[in-house]
């Protein structure tokens, strides 16, 4: 290597990027778990004694080889069935950035907990088992990651040794992805060949698939450029606690996390629903004044006036306000195993950001068929898993923006008054 490579090299390695989270989706038996387990071990992201345990667990089964999906399914019923039945977390990190990935279910059941996982992720890797092709739940999976504005694709042709690292096996299932995948205009799409179960181009390249010149997977990862994009949007700052430490003193601030723009000492604010105009004074995080805070950052702001200001109001950029709604018109995920009948749309509560209100759904628009993108318009009800095109009224007025702009103030749960249990998700359209 020459001494300029080996600069180039170090400075890679050295380099950070920041937290990406992604999401690992497909069909059942794609090797979902065994591809986590993978990074995990490769990236020397597993301890000794975890190492242990899957090798006993494994030694058990009859495996003569550690199953590294063991790293992941950690519930006791996948282990029985050897499927993923929740969203699995998992955390680690190299020298150029951190991960947090999160291991949705395949069962096409379990829809509702991959949009879970979709809904926070920067990055979506979808496998396919390169003997099966393009399934019905690989196309469902690459929907619901457009529909939730999920920019970063990766699809991961899995078990490629199973085919012989057969070029044309690739090729046809890359043709027939962009056959139904193109019209969605995914910014950033990628294909990798790859086998979990043996490493190849997982973190390492192998020697199987010298065909394949692009990144491996987990080069591909830390590759993704996510920083600037929630601290370029308009500053949104939703309250969490109003922060009032007692007798003797006068200090008032308003402690929640940035979800985006970016927020100096000295900017002007607009505080909503009030209306009222004023300066950011100071900007504290752990006792420390900061100049600035960026999207992500958990802080507390003093403010120059005494405003009224409680839990749940949003202090935004007054130059590119968000949006005053006392009806919304909405895509959501039904979440609940209760089927939901057009003739008798529920009242429900509404949480956005910090805020909650009081919502009624007045009309379920249309249904809509996520193998083909088809609305239906005015289906009867909705079954659990079940994305539509709704109307919604509210009780309070809520500042919102279109969540393809904003997935932090353009997202919403709806909460069952009388179970508290979340029974869809969100995303407000422009």
């Amino acid at each position: 290597m020459t001494l300029l490579g080996e600069i180039e090299r170090k400075t890679q390695q050295t380099e950070d990027r920041g937290v990406l989270r992604f999401i690992t989706a497909g069909s059942v038996d794609d090797g979902k778990s065994t591809l986590i387990g993978r990074l995990l071990h490769d990236t020397s992201a597993v301890l000794e004694d975890q190492l242990a345990a899957v090798a006993r667990a494994s030694s058990k089964r009859g495996q003569e080889d550690i199953d590294l999906s063991l790293l992941t399914d950690g519930l006791e019923a996948e282990r029985e069935q050897g499927i993923t039945i929740d969203v699995a977390y998992r955390y680690f990190a190299t020298p150029r950035r951190k991960f947090i990935i999160a291991d949705t279910p395949g069962h096409e059941q379990y829809t509702r907990n991959m949009v879970t996982g979709a809904s926070t992720a920067d990055a979506a890797v979808i496998l396919i088992d390169a003997r099966k092709g393009v399934l019905a739940q690989t196309r469902r999976h690459a929907t619901i990651a457009h529909l939730l504005g999920v920019h970063h694709v990766i699809v991961a042709v899995n078990k490629m040794d199973l085919v012989g690292y057969d070029q044309a096996v690739f090729d046809r299932i890359r043709r027939d992805f962009l056959g139904f995948a193109s019209a969605f205009g995914i910014a950033d799409l990628r294909f990798i060949p790859m086998s979990a179960l043996r490493g190849d181009l997982v973190v390492e390249r192998g020697a199987a698939l010298g065909w394949y010149s692009g990144p491996t997977l987990l080069a591909a990862l830390e590759e993704i450029e996510i920083a600037d994009e929630a601290d370029s949007l308009p500053f949104r700052f939703p309250v969490q606690l109003v922060v009032r430490p007692g007798a003797g003193t006068d200090f008032r601030g308003y402690a929640g996390r940035l979800e985006s723009g970016v927020l100096a000492r000295g900017a002007e604010v607009l505080a909503l629903p009030s209306g009222r105009r004023t300066v950011v004074e100071n900007i504290v995080s752990l006792d420390r004044s900061l100049p600035v805070a960026v999207a992500g950052d958990s802080v507390t702001l003093v403010l120059a006036d005494d405003i009224d200001i409680s839990r749940g109001d949003l202090i935004a950029d007054p130059d590119n306000p968000p949006r005053a709604a006392k009806t919304v018109e909405a895509r959501i995920c039904w979440l609940s195993a209760e089927f939901l009948d057009a003739k008798a749309l529920p009242a429900a509560v509404l949480k956005h950001t910090t805020r909650s209100v009081k919502a009624k759904l007045v009309s379920l628009n249309d249904r809509v068929d996520i193998d083909t993108l088809e609305r239906q318009p005015s289906p009867a009800g909705l079954a659990m898993n079940d994305i539509a095109h709704v109307t919604l009224a509210l009780a309070q007025p809520l500042f919102v923006d279109p969540y393809g702009l904003n997935r932090a103030t353009g997202s919403f749960i709806l909460i069952d008054e009388a179970t508290n249990q979340t029974v869809a998700a969100g995303m407000i359209d422009g």
